[in-house]
């Protein structure tokens, strides 16, 4: 079960363009005190990156790295299932002498052929808080536009989130996020979501926990809405698996998905498989293409209860 930021700063299954999470290791200080948690999207990250991303038709990515801050790329999809599209990313980073700055901001912006937007912005207020706004549009209409404030103390994370806020409609999204790490290896939070609109008003509650072993991570957020469990083990350097449950109250629906990762460092290669309980299967391989600057990518997936199957080719160069 997700949170309302996933529907708005995670296409797909996306990461989120901030770096914002905690290494796998948390037992690694030496001075005593309690890491921090870092953020509660975060709380599956290591699992889901084990998964691979769905592909489809042909894609052409073209990276291009302007300057020690700023970088842009192009790509280019052919599909058959869906209208062919362009789409332009630019982000203006932080750079190595200017991490240290407070100040400095980080802008990210994506714009398709179609007119839509997806526009994020970072400002680091202090060294402890920083504010976040994302803006989304579905051509020439408003879709998505949130506001986030966060503090990260040295063993807590606290965070709130105002999304698609109307005057006119006396609508608003409010989220509330709390991690606090309880010992090395033990996290224990909660979000709260309050809708209100003119039809309807309330509010969701998620608890969440995590606990971390030295190549391990259990998490589990439980509340009113569902249930959402994941497991992420590292086996050795060349194989990490997880393991996803996801229960809605809402839909009446459960899943649950199994995914692996294999990396093979002397060829150069990359590889992701999943099977879920839709009966879904797919794997996606990518393989370096040294020493030109290219990465190529493969993808298939099959869906025997739909009896439906995606293939998908891709280059990544840059």
């Amino acid at each position: 079960m997700g949170s309302v930021l996933a529907l708005s700063t995670r296409p797909g299954r996306q990461n989120s363009p901030f770096p914002q999470d905690r290494p796998l290791s948390r037992w690694d200080r030496r001075d005593g005190r309690l890491p921090n948690p870092g953020s509660f999207d975060g709380l599956h990250r290591n699992c889901k990156d084990v998964f691979p991303q769905q592909t489809e038709g042909v894609k052409l990515v073209i990276n291009k790295t302007l300057s020690s801050f700023f970088k842009v790329s192009h790509t280019f999809h052919l599909s058959a299932v869906a209208p062919s599209s362009y789409r332009f990313h630019a982000e203006h980073l932080q750079s190595d002498t200017d991490s240290k700055e407070t100040g400095s901001p980080m802008l990210i912006g994506e714009m398709d052929s179609s007119g839509s937007l997806n526009a994020h912005s970072l400002f680091h207020l202090s060294e402890k808080i920083r504010a976040k706004a994302v803006f989304q549009t579905q051509q020439a209409q408003f879709a998505t536009w949130q506001f986030e404030t966060e503090y990260r103390g040295s063993d807590f994370t606290a965070a709130v989130t105002m999304a698609n806020p109307d005057i006119l409609r006396e609508s608003v999204i409010m989220v509330a996020h709390f991690l606090q790490s309880v010992s090395p290896q033990l996290v224990l939070g909660g979000e709260l979501v309050y809708h209100r609109g003119r039809a309807e008003e309330g509010g969701i509650l998620t608890l969440a926990g995590q606990y971390s072993g030295p190549n391990w991570v259990a998490t589990l957020n439980a509340g009113k809405g569902g249930a959402h469990a994941s497991y992420y083990h590292r086996a050795n350097k060349q194989i990490q698996v997880g393991v996803e449950f996801e229960a809605s109250t809402r839909t009446q629906e459960t899943t649950f998905s199994f995914g692996y990762q294999m990396e093979l460092p002397e060829a150069k290669m990359v590889f992701k498989g999943m099977l879920d309980s839709r009966c879904i299967i797919g794997g996606v391989l990518e393989k370096r293409l040294y020493p030109l600057p290219a990465t190529l990518i493969m993808g298939a997936f099959v869906n025997h209860r739909a009896d439906k199957l995606q293939v998908g080719l891709g280059v990544n160069v840059g």
